[in-house]
């Protein structure tokens, strides 16, 4: 009896150590396909939660849009992704892929975004200096302006200090100089 207890407990052992835990899905996601997958399912959900009026104003759900452009369902999506989780190597593998493509992506938009501030605070400068030269030339008009103004009231005093009208006798002849606004007799 013992004998065939433990003949029954090897040869259950023997078959219990089988290579594959999980069996491969009849429609199962290529390796590659499914990083794409994995990477741009988690762009979208950092999109998703970083800026959640994005997806609702586009009325986008990630999943769904990955679904569409991978032409996969969830539950191929799921199968695909437990059998490749089954694999520890193969999908920490996977893993590392994605993450080395975000952060190459991340770079090259780092680099993209210090350039454009770079060029915004460059714009910013020269239309504070047009700004500046702007009001400059606004100054130096409105005191040529005010000249003028003080220019136009001189003559205006002038007009109103017209001189007046004296009778004269036919003998009597008296001539009125006005200089400089000024009555000079």
């Amino acid at each position: 009896m013992k004998k065939t207890v433990s003949f029954l407990v090897i040869v259950m052992l023997l078959f219990s150590c089988k290579n594959e835990v999980v069996e491969k899905p009849d429609h199962l996601i290529d390796k590659e396909v499914m990083e794409n997958i994995i990477y741009d399912m988690s762009l979208l959900d950092a999109i998703k939660y970083n800026q959640p009026s994005t997806t609702e104003k586009y009325k986008i759900n990630p999943k769904e849009f990955i679904y569409k452009k991978y032409k996969v369902d969830s539950a191929q999506f799921a199968q695909s992704n437990i059998y490749y989780a089954s694999n520890f190597d193969e999908y920490k593998e996977m893993y590392d892929n994605v993450v080395k493509r975000m952060d190459s992506k991340k770079a090259v938009l780092d680099s993209i975004i210090k350039k454009e501030v770079k060029r915004d605070s460059l714009i910013e400068v020269k239309r504070k200096r047009l700004d500046s030269i702007k009001v400059a030339k606004k100054a130096a008009l409105a005191k040529k302006d005010s000249l003028q103004k003080v220019k136009k009231k001189d003559s205006l005093l002038l007009l109103k200090k017209k001189p007046k009208k004296v009778k004269m006798n036919s003998t009597e002849i008296k001539s009125t100089v006005i200089k400089n606004g000024v009555k000079v007799n």
